[in-house]
């Protein structure tokens, strides 16, 4: 299946498939009109007298009064299919005025494929790229598009029904910023020959219905506390997902044969150079994901997103390129034009997009404020890593002091009761840390670290902080930890248990009082024209895609001992801050990289001993009894 038969084959499937969702529907109001049918032909047989008598009178009272709920209940669930708003995805607007060449781009590509052009361009923090209708009414009157006599060709069939108008083009930031120009239209070919089958008035009216019924069930799943509500709610949900069910093989079969037809139309556009693009996808997906995990996710957690993310990915990618002798010949592709000077003004949609992902992935404010503001990737080191590893040696050592551990051991030098990494040291490596923690000492161990932390012995902890949402697995286990946190320090030393559980508590209450003003909804002001169109879609239930799920005890605790020993290291012995784009905060002495200091943190806080650890410190000149700086 090649060429125009290809196009063809695939477009008949993707209507035929459109053709059964309709039915589909019409079945439905069929089955609705059945009782209202046989009320029709009661009412007639009784007005003509050829069914009469005491039985007949009653069956047409109970078959009318029958008839008219379906109808009602029918009606109702037509209303909210029709008016209920489809999920949107989140993004940001791109306008032709700040975009005229990457417009120009893909109305040329459109013309080559001889398919209409996409209605709006958008642009979304991830690394895809797909066509989405915005023509439903709640999304705002769909923008004026022109008419193509051959829209519809190969789809057969004549096109005097109602036409919708041509969807949004997406594309996700970190192509624009990675690939060049070339590449970029070579991926995004594909996408925009799905415009042509997307507009025929079946395969729209098919998937209208389709995304219909998807907000019907959300609305259908929404919380009602009135009886009458959650009643109807009920009904709307089972004829809703039970439409859904019949439609659901079809609907998949239709935009399979969407997909095959718009794919055999760009067969003919950039064939060669898309196997080369698509190298590059998967490139960009992969430095995309790092980024966020390992740079903007410590940064998010501290207040400040990071306001150039899509040019962190070029650096993080070109990083790649140089550790990686499979990337070796992708730097060489910088010397190219980047898609991204395709827009007039690329920083602004470069901090309009990583506000986005702030808000998509990690549930931050929709505005900047004290608490939610950018930060620039120079500062990143200043600003974030030296601040997040001072953060977290604080909080360990405020836990300490709630669990009632001396800032100093007997015999050591006035003037050194500060916060030292050797308090540290000496509390996790006593002669009853060398005993290990059993499943069941863990759960008393979390329960006492908690009952102290919760009775206000932390300096300014308080005492009715909420407990966090993944919490609710039972009394004893912890605040804050996975439901297996029990599991996860099981073999661990019986005091690093109970300072990763007093830890994981305090955690929690910071992260409970940060909350309310971290999924605060957006306000009323308006807000630049280059922001998240957040009309478009429900924020009330952020972040929509969270990228980890939550630590466990024994990733906090290994966490907040490794920023000790951090911030040990730029007070004692001139070690720096520092930014790698491939694994995030990271230490530096003399310019350059530290050695792994994980399997040492490990093996303290696993086994008790300290001794590789004691080894790191003392090659560096790293002194643990000296009192360290903390915020």
């Amino acid at each position: 299946m090649t060429g125009i038969g290809g196009v063809e084959m695939g477009a008949q499937a993707a209507r035929s498939r459109a053709l059964a969702v309709l039915r589909v529907r019409s079945r439905a109001l069929g089955v609705a009109l059945l009782p209202a049918a046989a009320a029709v032909i009661l009412l007639v047989g009784g007005s003509t007298g050829r069914l009469t008598g005491p039985g007949w009178d009653g069956l047409r009272w109970v078959v009318s009064v029958l008839a008219l709920f379906v109808l009602l209940a029918a009606a109702g669930v037509a209303l909210v299919v029709a008016r209920s708003r489809p999920a949107v995805t989140p993004t940001v607007t791109v306008a032709e005025e700040s975009a005229p060449d990457l417009y120009r781009m893909v109305r040329d590509l459109a013309d080559r494929l001889d398919v209409p052009a996409p209605s709006a361009i958008a642009l979304t923090p991830d690394c895809d790229s797909w066509l989405e209708d915005r023509t439903h009414p709640a999304h705002g009157p769909p923008p004026p598009v022109e008419k193509h006599d051959e829209d519809l060709a190969g789809l057969g069939g004549p096109a005097h029904r109602r036409s919708a108008a041509a969807p949004v083009l997406v594309i996700g930031s970190p192509f624009l910023w990675w690939m060049r120009v070339g590449e970029l239209r070579a991926v995004l070919a594909p996408v925009v020959a799905g415009t042509g089958p997307s507009a025929h008035p079946d395969i729209a009216a098919a998937r209208r219905f389709i995304r219909g019924l998807d907000a019907a069930v959300a609305v259908a799943s929404a919380g009602r506390r009135d009886p009458l509500s959650r009643v109807a709610c009920a009904g709307l949900g089972w004829a809703s997902r039970l439409l859904l069910r019949s439609c659901r093989g079809h609907a998949a079969e239709m935009e399979r044969g969407v997909a095959a037809a718009a794919a055999e139309r760009a067969q003919a556009v950039d064939y060669g150079l898309r196997i080369v693009a698509q190298e590059q996808v998967g490139l960009a997906y992969a430095g995309w994901d790092r980024l966020l995990t390992r740079v903007a996710l410590p940064a998010w957690r501290m207040g400040r997103w990071p306001s150039r993310l899509d040019v962190g990915v070029v650096a993080a990618l070109t990083e790649l390129s140089r550790r990686d002798r499979l990337a070796e010949g992708f730097a060489s592709r910088l010397g190219e034009r980047p898609a991204c000077d395709l827009l007039e003004e690329p920083g602004v949609m470069d901090e309009a997009v990583s506000l986005l992902a702030a808000r998509l992935f990690h549930g931050g404010p929709a505005e900047t404020g004290p608490d939610w503001s950018p930060v620039g990737w120079e500062e990143y080191p200043e600003e974030v890593v030296d601040r997040t590893w001072r953060t977290d040696a604080a909080r360990l050592h405020r836990v300490l002091d709630a669990l009632g551990v001396r800032r100093a051991v007997e015999g050591t030098v006035p003037g050194t009761d500060g916060p030292t990494l050797a308090r540290v040291l000496d509390h996790l490596t006593t002669p009853d840390a060398a005993i290990t923690a059993t499943p069941d000492a863990g759960v008393g161990l979390h329960a006492d670290a908690h009952a102290e932390a919760d009775t206000g012995s932390g300096p300014g902890a308080p005492t009715d902080a909420p407990h966090p949402p993944y919490n609710a697995h039972g009394p004893g286990t912890g605040v804050g930890t996975a439901p297996d946190d029990e599991d996860d320090l099981a073999g661990t030393t019986a005091r690093g248990a109970a300072l990763a559980a007093g830890l994981s508590a305090q955690l929690a209450r910071e992260e409970a009082e940060a909350r309310p003003a971290g999924v605060r909804a957006a306000s009323s002001a308006p807000g630049p024209a280059t922001g998240p169109d957040a009309a478009l879609w429900d924020d009330r239930a952020l972040p929509l895609l969270p990228l980890q799920p939550p630590r466990t005890g024994r990733e906090i605790l290994t966490a907040h001992i490794t920023a000790m020993v951090c911030c040990a290291a730029m007070d004692t012995a001139g070690a720096a801050p520092a930014l790698d784009w491939l694994d995030g905060p990271s230490l530096h002495f003399d310019g350059a990289r530290t050695a792994d200091l994980a399997p040492s943190v490990l093996s303290l806080v696993e086994t008790g001993d300290p001794g590789p650890l004691r080894a790191w410190l003392t090659d560096l000149g790293i002194r643990p009894e000296k009192p360290v700086r903390l915020v």
